[in-house]
């Protein structure tokens, strides 16, 4: 039986997870009374038990201590009862944003500053965290890329970790992205704005690639970040980072640098066990 511990920040992804375990077979089980816990493992377990795959979900409540869960699961460990813990997490940005967004009080603000439920929630989870077998970080994330996070785990069984790379193309009239690790300025390559037949083109289409990679400085641009990030990639997987966002700008974030961030994005697919993701901030925009 592969049996699935779903925990995670309040607002970090925790239901949607177990929505998509369930689509892939699961049996999921969400806010069981910690007391029943070790009853219901025992009882999936038993000999002859036709469930074959469970999810249960665990979460802070105020209403009992989440050490009480932590101290079950060390229990059940003991008694030789094997299981994965999956933790959803999101930026304190992120999660602040979510919660505005829904209007709804977390659990653990009893004064109701959603700031304060945050940190006390991320205090009671540090170790269970740090005990994770795999972490995924839902602050960028679509719904349809999480699902792929969790088909790559739980249907493909690859080998995972828990770093999640974004590749992320940006203009700088409109800021640098607040959440970029590495940020790379393209603004060194012939504009195809000043083109007339690319002005309003974007770098994903063609044209303005051709345009764009014809210059040498292009590919060797990206050869030496390639290297670079695959170098970077290990070491901050053995650091324990989760989220890596690596912004790559122009002026207005339409030509050059969605050109470089493709390029970036089709040299690192299916090299590594970590998630990747590409994301075009300003390429709706006007912008030179």
């Amino acid at each position: 039986m592969r049996f699935v511990i779903v925990t995670g920040m309040s607002g970090g992804g925790k239901l949607s997870a177990l929505r998509l375990l369930e689509d892939v077979g699961f049996y999921c089980v969400d806010n069981l009374p910690v007391p029943l816990i070790e009853k219901f493992v025992e009882l999936i377990a038993m000999p002859g038990s036709e469930v074959t795959k469970v999810a249960l979900g665990l979460d802070v409540r105020a209403d009992q201590p989440f050490e009480d869960a932590q101290r079950i699961l060390e229990k059940l460990r003991e008694n030789g009862y094997n299981f994965e813990i999956l933790f959803m997490d999101a930026s304190e940005r992120v999660l602040l944003k979510r919660y505005k967004e829904s209007r709804r009080v977390h659990p653990l603000s009893s004064d109701g500053r959603v700031e304060d439920g945050i940190a006390k929630e991320k205090e009671i989870l540090k170790d269970m965290k740090s005990k994770s077998d795999y972490v995924i970080d839902t602050s960028n994330l679509l719904i349809r890329e999480l699902k792929e996070e969790i088909d790559r785990i739980f249907v493909k069984n690859e080998e995972y970790n828990s770093l999640m790379v974004t590749i992320l193309s940006f203009g700088f009239k409109h800021g640098i992205p607040a959440d970029a690790d590495l940020v790379f300025d393209v603004r060194f390559l012939p504009n195809p704005f000043y083109i007339e037949e690319l002005k309003y083109k974007t770098g994903n289409e063609k044209e303005v690639q051709d345009y764009v990679m014809s210059f040498p400085e292009a590919e060797v641009f990206v050869d030496k970040l390639t290297d670079m990030v695959e170098f970077l990639i290990p070491n901050y997987v053995k650091e324990g980072k989760y989220q890596l966002v690596i912004g790559i700008g122009c002026t207005g974030g339409k030509h050059r640098s969605v050109t470089l961030a493709n390029k970036l994005y089709d040299r690192l697919k299916n090299k590594g066990n970590y998630g990747l993701k590409i994301a075009h901030r300003d390429v709706a925009g006007q912008g030179v």
